[in-house]
């Protein structure tokens, strides 16, 4: 069992002078679901190399039992500093796909060409596809084999605009996840905030925010099985 998880290059949190990049717990709940269930996991991103950590999701605060393993883990994080560029990857050698959040993903991998082939030839493989928090966003421009968009008619969720608006970034992100899957035809649901919300439409998986990280996976697993 092979699982590509695809991170972002963007560091920048709109004009703010911020820094922004994936979440880390994001990347290590799924990243240990992921090993634990014996899987063999590669990391991706449109740059390669060290994608940039979001500074906030590495405080104190942000910190799970996944995120203090993960940061511990020698292998993990030499793995981390040398993701393979998406343009070098060949979805023929992985089962399925895993995007974590964070809100880096909203500026790059959402208008990346190369992330939008890989999601679209993910599926039309009859391969799984897992996006979680503001990950969902990366698929705004992917279609479907009719050419409409691939949330068109689909269950689906992400990060909330009511959770958007708590962070204080309703109007410093490109777009709004909530907004974006409905105006392209999904049919959005959420919990209240930061609740635990997943949901899966044949081989589409989207999860919530960051407590749905660890859900999300296990759906992935799960179809995997």
């Amino acid at each position: 069992m092979k699982i590509l998880i695809v991170l972002t290059s963007h560091d920048q949190l709109g004009e703010t002078g911020e820094k922004t990049g994936f979440w880390l717990e994001e990347l290590a709940a799924p990243y240990y679901r992921f090993i634990d269930a014996g899987a063999e996991v590669t990391l991706a991103s449109p740059k390669g190399g060290q994608p940039p950590l979001d500074p906030k999701s590495g405080t104190q605060d942000a910190q799970t039992e996944a995120t203090r393993r993960f940061e511990a883990d020698d292998q993990a994080m030499r793995a981390l500093a040398k993701t393979v560029p998406l343009s070098e990857v060949n979805i023929e050698n992985f089962d399925a796909v895993f995007y974590p959040g964070g809100h880096g993903p909203l500026w790059d991998l959402a208008n990346d060409e190369n992330s939008i082939h890989l999601i679209q030839q993910t599926l039309q493989a009859n391969k799984p596809v897992a996006l979680v928090c503001h990950a969902p966003g990366v698929l705004k421009n992917v279609k479907n084999t009719e050419g409409k968009p691939v949330v068109a008619g689909k269950n689906v969720t992400g990060f909330s605009n009511s959770e958007e608006a708590a962070v204080g970034l309703t109007n410093i992100v490109p777009f709004l996840v909530e907004d974006m899957l409905k105006e392209n035809g999904g049919k959005y649901s959420k919990a209240e905030d930061w609740q635990v919300h997943v949901q899966q439409d044949g081989l589409l998986i989207t999860g919530q925010n960051p407590a749905s990280s660890a859900a999300t996976a296990d759906a992935l697993l799960k179809l995997l099985k």
